[in-house]
């Protein structure tokens, strides 16, 4: 029977890299089979997020600001360093506006853009095998690229391999042309580094908004669960063009303020459950506790089908890799 890992996931968020990672869901017909990855704990600070997170999970999420739970006087016990570690794997995706090409670009200055320093503290008090965090593509050319030095140097000294490579969603299946930075560490002694999933499709056969989408474009507003859409008036800026049938979607945005784009017959906004698609979220998959909450939450997340890839290959890897702590690990074996 395979070895069932155990799972810290921080600012998760509606949970879109936790379906990645637990698998079992159905995407345009295609099936993600169950991977072999249990959730132990997760945390977000957003409370509608958490809503939605419970009850498609049906599994407990600690609803607050991480950095307060880690400071406070009632630790959660799998973060007393004391006892041992029962964590195989920490996943966080931090907070991403501040590195944000859409945003102010505040990075490592502002409160937000250190939260990664709390993954961090998880990190050192749980010493899982590997580490998954996720962020934006700015997070690369913030200071002129010195923020992604700095983060991966903290990292690095808690010893850890680290690495970190762009992927673009669209790639592995997505129907949208959402690039993110994957961080990856794994731990020293224990595991090589990591390797990363290689490129499922190429632009020849990227998923189209026809093929994702199609079918909701004449159904009624409330016919399926999250099929309402934002009535905000057209204006100039961003989230004020208008989608293409033909070609992968654009990156959902968490911060639109109802200016979310326009379908491509350019009679109304994408609803969220439409927007849930470009993100590859299953139908069945409900957004609480309302519209704009929903638009929110579908933009801050992973999009899971990227994530089922990437928890396939740390699957792949914990598996070719890591030795079990009653099988003595041959010299050969030990990854410095």
């Amino acid at each position: 029977m395979a070895r069932k890992y155990s799972v810290v996931s921080l600012f998760a968020g509606c949970g879109g890299l936790d379906l990645g990672f637990t698998g079992g869901f159905k995407f345009l017909d295609k099936k993600y089979p169950k991977r072999n990855f249990e959730l132990n704990w997760a945390n977000d600070v957003d409370q509608s997020a958490c809503i939605t997170f419970q009850k498609n999970f049906n599994h407990d999420i600690v609803c607050g600001d991480i950095r307060r739970i880690l400071d406070g006087q009632h630790i959660p016990s799998l973060f007393d360093q004391s006892l041992p570690s029962t964590i195989d794997v920490v996943l966080g995706g931090f907070p991403c506006q501040d590195f944000s090409h859409a945003g102010k670009r505040r990075g490592l200055n502002s409160q937000r853009g250190n939260l990664y320093q709390s993954m961090a503290e998880v990190i050192k008090r749980t010493k899982p095998l590997i580490f998954i965090a996720e962020n934006v593509k700015g997070l690369l050319t913030m200071n002129d690229g010195e923020a992604v030095k700095t983060i991966i140097s903290d990292f690095e000294k808690l010893d850890y391999h680290v690495k970190f490579e762009l992927l673009l969603a669209a790639n592995f299946g997505v129907p949208q042309m959402r690039e993110r930075v994957i961080i990856v560490g794994t731990k020293k002694g224990v595991l090589p580094p990591f390797e990363y999933p290689k490129p499922k499709l190429t632009r020849n056969n990227w998923v189209n908004l026809k093929s994702a989408i199609g079918d909701l474009e004449y159904s009624k507003e409330g016919e399926i669960s999250n099929h309402f859409w934002s009535k905000a008036k057209k204006n100039k800026g961003q989230g004020n063009t208008t989608v293409s049938a033909t070609k992968p979607g654009p990156t959902m945005r968490t911060e639109h303020h109802g200016n979310i784009e326009y379908h491509w017959n350019g009679k109304r906004r994408l609803s969220a459950r439409e927007a849930a698609r470009i993100q590859s979220f299953p139908d069945n998959f409900v957004f609480y506790p309302s519209t704009s909450s929903a638009y929110k939450q579908i933009g801050n997340a992973v999009p899971p089908v990227l994530g089922w890839h990437i928890a396939t290959a740390v699957q792949t890897f914990l598996n070719k890799y890591h030795r079990q702590p009653n099988v003595q690990t041959p010299k050969a074996a030990i990854y410095r």
